[in-house]
């Protein structure tokens, strides 16, 4: 099969997007796979939109914004990198995470926009056409981008993301700064949980389940999908809907 991947980009205005133009005008070949979709910041991507392009059959994602240092907004691109980070980690659950990429391409780089739109394209390519493409997505992994899509979107998750400079680079007022590492395994534990209980929510809109029968349809240790069950009730986003025998059922709120 002559596979041709749909790519979507999302292009900074000030610098990416000058050199897409650039590249234009100057006649450069590149792959015409990348449908562009111009944005005043890299920052301004929320994740989500990478998470829907996805769930509606893009082959791969692309976003482009100006150099560390560089950026119109002075620090757009850092939170770019830093949401970007996040849904890689989120996408690894699915071995998603080399459909997507970060590049810097400032508006004098048309040379290397065209090169960076040709080695992803070509990364596409050797990785075949997203199993979730309209003609026959493949209903598991699109559940399961759901509840991707619906973990970055959790406060806890937003916080860190929006936080991670001032936590790591900045000491608050007891004179106390985190060490990096220190807040990527923090990091990564609350993407894993979040992630989970994600998944556990959107099981429990089909129908009310125990925490075995939880246990079993999403593969998670019953003592994890206990602990996420009672977070999730402290949250409010979950309850007891009966008992029967000595097993809670519980269902989603």
């Amino acid at each position: 099969m002559n596979f041709e991947p749909n790519i979507l980009g999302f292009l900074c205005n000030w610098c990416s997007y000058a050199g897409a133009d650039l590249a234009g005008v100057s006649r450069m070949q590149y792959p015409t796979n990348i449908k562009v979709i111009r944005v005043m910041c890299s920052g301004r991507i929320d994740p989500k939109f990478i998470f829907q392009a996805l769930q509606v059959g893009a082959d791969g994602v692309i976003v482009m914004g100006c150099h560390p240092g560089d950026c119109h907004y002075l620090e757009g691109n850092y939170e770019a990198e830093n949401k970007f980070n996040m849904v890689q980690k989120l996408l690894k659950f699915i071995n998603f995470n080399n459909r997507v990429r970060l590049e810097w391409v400032s508006a004098s780089e048309g040379a290397r926009f065209a090169a960076v739109v040709e080695d992803f394209t070509n990364q596409i390519k050797q990785l075949g056409p997203s199993p979730l493409r309209r003609d026959n997505p493949d209903n598991n992994v699109l559940e399961k981008m759901k509840a991707i899509e619906a973990a970055a979107a959790t406060n806890r998750l937003r916080a860190l993301v929006g936080k991670q400079r001032n936590i790591t680079e900045q000491e608050n007022k007891y004179g106390e700064k985190i060490p990096e590492e220190q807040f990527i395994e923090l990091m990564d534990q609350a993407i894993k949980d979040e992630y989970e209980r994600n998944r556990i929510l959107l099981a429990l809109e089909k129908e009310s389940k125990s925490v075995k029968n939880l246990a079993a349809e999403l593969k998670i240790d019953p003592s994890v999908v206990l602990e996420h069950m009672l977070i999730l009730k402290a949250r409010i986003q979950v309850d007891f809907q009966e008992i029967i025998g000595n097993t809670p059922i519980f269902m989603r709120l």
